[in-house]
């Protein structure tokens, strides 16, 4: 083209044998991933199915029923001033419990009871927040003989 030195093909040569050796690297690398994704598959492909239910497992079975509780206002114990607002729900076993409005009331009161000796730094932050959730767990538990499987606080405003 621009004459014939051999300069020119030198390089020429060089460049052919990069291509070449790049070449070789890209199929040799595309080779060992295609394999190793086709070892991925067969291996998702062969684990047996553990269940047909897609999600996780329900917590509790079919003889439970969730009744809300009435709001709950109270004023707390320390600032004297402070009032809460509780919004809670009851998951409780439908075949033991012959009114649960009843236990409804009586879960109720306690849960007042029990609000007008909540300080608010007891309130404060998430571990608060959670202390809280035991506590009310746990006595509507107590209160209902076992019966009720949880209390659920759905809003919690404190002013």
């Amino acid at each position: 083209m621009f004459g014939s030195s051999d300069g020119a093909n030198l390089s020429l040569g060089k460049w052919i044998g990069a291509m070449v050796v790049l070449t070789i690297l890209a199929v040799g690398m595309g080779g060992f991933f295609g394999i190793e994704l086709i070892a991925k598959v067969k291996r998702f492909e062969q684990k047996p199915e553990s269940s047909t239910v897609a999600g996780p497992l329900p917590k509790y079975g079919a003889d439970v029923s969730l009744l809300d509780l009435p709001p709950i206002i109270a004023n707390l114990a320390e600032p004297a001033n402070a009032w809460v607002r509780l919004q809670t729900s009851i998951v409780y076993d439908k075949t033991k419990v012959s009114a649960p409005e009843l236990l409804a009331a009586k879960i109720s009161q306690d849960i007042l009871a029990y609000m007008k000796t909540v300080s608010m730094a007891q309130l404060a932050g998430a571990s608060g927040l959670e202390h809280l959730r035991e506590d009310l767990n746990e006595r509507a538990s107590i209160r209902s003989d076992g019966h009720v499987r949880e209390l659920i606080i759905e809003t919690l405003v404190v002013q």
